[in-house]
Order: structure tokens, then sequence, then C-alpha cells
């Protein structure tokens, strides 16, 4: 394990420790791409020893989680934009701090995750009129009963799907029809060679016990559009493909090989 003594959490739980020491990095460097001094502020007073992390993940994987933030954060503002009112969903938070990021004041915001995640966020991040907290599985049907207005929602769904089996993910998005129908979804997903090498680089590579293995990768997302009529691709890209300029020519290389192979890449959705 990464070094958790203070804290307890379960084997993919503790995996939200990676994206929160990516953009805290990211946040101390000289030209950042995204300024997240929240992360840096929680990165600082934790109780868990990132020195593997620092160690072992290299500038390529970090900028990952940087370049998904920025992705999530230009489709929340563009969908605020035009319902400024919305519910902001953030399935599986962890110790996300999109919303102090993205808030427009008039937002409903929820923070999902499992009661022990959630145990760990509130010594970090408040609740407020606005921003919710739900200890509970986004299996668990009764979460959507949070929800006042069932039209104008977005979900995000940052580093989550890949730890479901593919029926979950299916199941998954038929409640998301059944519950709250026209309801927008921004996630990210992995290619099948891409999950073999984030098991390999990022999981083991970063401290993370072997049974947070990555379980669900697919290879052309619109593949999902014939699991469901109701399911419509609204955009998707390769992670890197944004960002590469902001890099040396060497890591370039390793960006430009990665979203040739679809290592990981990033989808927005609605399910009718």
């Amino acid at each position: 394990m990464g070094g958790l003594k203070e804290i307890e959490l379960g084997s993919v739980q503790e995996t939200l420790f990676l994206p929160l020491w990516g953009r805290a990095i990211e946040t101390q460097k000289k030209k950042p791409l995204l300024i997240d001094n929240k992360a840096l502020s929680i990165i600082n007073s934790i109780p868990y020893d990132f020195t593997v992390m620092s160690k072992n993940i290299n500038k390529v994987v970090q900028a990952s989680w940087v370049a998904r933030s920025i992705f999530f954060d230009k489709k929340i503002k563009a969908f605020i934009d035009v319902y400024p009112e919305a519910t902001i969903a953030n399935i599986g938070c962890g110790l996300d701090t999109t919303f102090d990021r993205v808030d427009n004041g008039k937002i409903q915001w929820i923070d999902l995750d499992l009661p022990d995640t959630i145990d760990l966020r509130k010594k970090f991040i408040s609740e407020s009129n606005r921003r919710h907290f739900i200890p509970k599985s986004v299996f668990d049907q009764s979460w959507y009963n949070s929800i006042d207005k069932k039209d104008k929602v977005m979900l995000l769904i940052a580093g989550v799907l890949c730890y479901f089996s593919e029926s979950d993910v299916k199941r998954l998005f038929n409640d998301f029809h059944t519950f709250i129908p026209g309801a927008e979804v921004v996630f990210d997903y992995f290619s099948a060679i891409g999950m073999k090498v984030s098991n390999k680089k990022v999981i083991e590579n970063g401290g993370m016990d072997k049974s947070a293995y990555l379980k669900w990768s697919i290879d052309n997302i619109l593949e999902i559009e014939r699991w469901d009529s109701n399911i419509k691709i609204l955009s998707y890209m390769p992670m890197y493909r944004e960002h590469k300029k902001n890099f040396s020519m060497l890591e370039r290389i390793g960006m430009t090989i990665a979203d040739m192979l679809k290592i990981v890449s990033l989808t927005h959705i609605k399910i009718k």
C-alpha cells in the first residue's frame, strides 16, 4: 500500500490519491496548465506518504490527470453557461476539487462516493447549501432521490468506470436513463492495451494494491451507442491531443504514442 497509517481505505478507493497528487504537482509548476490550490492544500496536510508516487510516476502519466481535469472543467462550464442552475453530480468523487474551480454561485453539486471515502473527504472539504456529500455506491439507486430537478443534469465520472465490469457499466447507463433521462455524462475510458499499461505503470508503480487493477476497457467508444439506442456520443478525444505542445520532444513522443494506441481517452455523451 502507499503508506496509509492514519487513513483506512479500500484498495480501489486509495487510488483517489493519484489524481489529487497529479493536480497538486501541476499547480506548483512555473507555467501550470491547471491551478488547483485546494488539491495542493490537501496534499500538504493529509497524513499520506506520496514518496512512491513522486519517485515512480512520470510526467506523461501525471499530465493525464491534468488533461482530464481540463476537459471536464470545459464541459461543465459550457453546460452551466446554458443551464446556470443545473445539477452536477460527481460520481466517485474521491478528493476531487472540481467544484472549487467551476462554481458559478448557482449550481447544485453532489459529491458521491463510498462511505469511507466521504468520511475522509469531510476532513478536508466542506459541504454547503449547494454542495452535498452522499456516502453511497453509485449502484444504490436511492441516491437519485437527492437530485431535486431531474432535468439539466450533468454527471462526472473520472477514473471510475474502469474499475467496473462491462455489464456493470451497461447497468449504470441504464439506471441513468431510468432515473435522469436527458442527463449528459462526461467520463474517461481505456483501450484494452491502455488498461494493461495503466495497471502496470500507474497502479503498481504508484504503490497501489493489485486488487485495484482496472477491469473495463473499450477500443472503440462508438460501440456504446449500440448498447442502447438512448445513448448518444456528443464528442470524444484522446487524452493528450490538446496539450502536447506544452512538453518536451521526448514527452510529446510518448503522448503521441499513447494517443495513437488510445491508451486513455475522454468522452461526453447524452443519455436520452
